[in-house]
């Protein structure tokens, strides 16, 4: 009797400690870099200031740019991701009753994510799609006007949402696609011979995809 408790006690022990080695049987850390799409989807409340005629307005442009993603597996579902990206550039354009003014601003859109994810299914699988949850700060840099306006546009706070897939190639490398929706607002002032102001509402669209690289 006090072999066969041994033994059940050996194989409960080894039991234990494969489904330990199991669940610990994952990468850490991921490296992303790919190519993103930022369509912008803007809109205003209009433009005013002195001498603006009713009916302007302004919109934006959509930008392409390399980003680059840092994931932190805290468990083998759970991802904490950091999203950088070399700074697109926007452009404004006028609009409405002032589409004759045509290029009015531009600025370059700093804007790191960070992001909680949810992976499906377990890390040995080669296919896994992740849902996330989180916010965004977007600051707007080099921002200039060919008309020799100063321009100051107000920083954004915001939430985002992505979902997306990985596909592992072998141990190390593999390749992901995702889409997000992030809410970006900045109230711009333009200060010339005259002070002109609007409210951007971004909501952009942002798709992504490239290689990741786990370790």
């Amino acid at each position: 009797m006090n072999k066969t408790i041994r033994a059940l006690a050996v194989l409960a022990l080894a039991a234990g400690a494969a489904g330990l080695a199991q669940a610990q049987d994952y990468k850490l850390n991921v490296l992303k870099a790919g190519i993103t799409r930022y369509d912008t989807h803007s809109q205003t409340n209009g433009v005013t200031g002195l001498g603006v005629p009713p009916g302007a307005d302004a919109n934006t442009t959509d930008a392409t740019t390399a980003v680059f993603i840092y994931e932190r597996m805290v468990s083998p579902n759970i991802g904490v991701e950091l999203v950088l990206g070399i700074p697109p550039k926007i452009e404004g354009y006028a609009d409405g009753s002032v589409d004759y003014l045509g290029k009015v601003v531009e600025a370059r859109s700093v804007a790191p994510t960070l992001l909680f994810n949810y992976h499906f299914g377990a890390p040995a699988d080669k296919f896994r799609p992740y849902v996330g949850l989180g916010i965004n700060y977007t600051h707007f840099a080099k921002r200039k006007s060919p008309y020799g306006w100063k321009i100051h546009m107000e920083d954004s706070w915001g939430p985002a949402a992505e979902a997306g897939f990985s596909y592992k190639l072998d141990q190390d490398w593999g390749v992901f696609a995702s889409v997000a929706v992030i809410k970006v607002k900045s109230e711009l002032v333009g200060e010339g011979a005259a002070v002109i102001k609007t409210t951007v509402n971004y909501r952009p669209v942002v798709f992504t995809g490239g290689v990741s690289y786990s370790f």
